[in-house]
């Protein structure tokens, strides 16, 4: 996962060619919420919110275990 530089209150990511719906998808079945556009430009991407402490711990640690799991 690689982010982009950002100035903006969100942050865009780029996963592994073909992991961007998945990585979506799974972070939504935890009750994580990101951007995803289903668009050719942006397919491997996912766009985050910087939140509160705890929302930004939810999400690195949801991220780390799907991402272990190889999604």
């Amino acid at each position: 996962m690689t982010p982009l530089p950002s100035h903006a209150n969100f942050i865009l990511c780029r996963l592994q060619e073909g992991r961007g719906r998945r990585v979506y998808q799974e972070l939504a079945r935890r009750g994580i919420f990101v951007r995803y556009y289903d668009t050719p430009l942006l397919r491997d991407y996912i766009r985050t919110s910087v939140g509160l402490p705890h929302h930004t711990r939810a999400l690195v640690e949801a991220l780390q275990t799907i991402l272990s799991e190889g999604v």
